[in-house]
């Protein structure tokens, strides 16, 4: 999931100048860069949420959400209440938390692992992933 996150962040990061139309349809070479950044972002992601996700199940159900509030606590910040955030998290409201659910919240909270190596992205990419990675 983590490579079709990237994939789909990086393709729309730019307006294609391709004349057939078909550009927007894949990564071109100005935004491989944003693409190999993004990945290794996302990679961060779904080692996070692997961690949350207990069961394996690559889905985040409430206990598990729950139970991991003090392990995510070191990755985003305080969450002052895990019900009201794992709904806010829920955008479905499908009961559990899917990685691209995950995702965006993960990007609106910075999470940075603490022990990842904290590769430097760039102003640049973090703002985009922002941008894009919330809509």
């Amino acid at each position: 999931p983590a490579i079709m996150r990237a994939w789909q962040i990086a393709k729309n990061c730019t307006k294609s100048k391709r004349p057939d139309g078909h550009g927007d349809d894949y990564i071109e070479f100005r935004e491989f860069k944003f693409f190999l950044c993004a990945l290794r972002q996302y990679f961060e992601y779904f080692v996070a949420f692997s961690r949350v996700d207990a069961d394996d199940d690559r889905r985040i159900n409430l206990e598990e959400f729950c139970a991991a509030k003090e392990l995510m606590e070191k990755w985003v910040g305080p969450i002052a209440d895990a019900e009201t955030e794992f709904a806010a998290i829920d955008l479905n409201e499908g009961g559990v938390v899917l990685f691209d659910e995950f995702c965006k919240w993960a990007i609106t909270k910075a999470l940075d692992l603490d022990d990842d190596d904290d590769a430097e992205m760039g102003e640049n990419t973090q703002e985009k992933m922002e941008k894009l990675g919330t809509d």
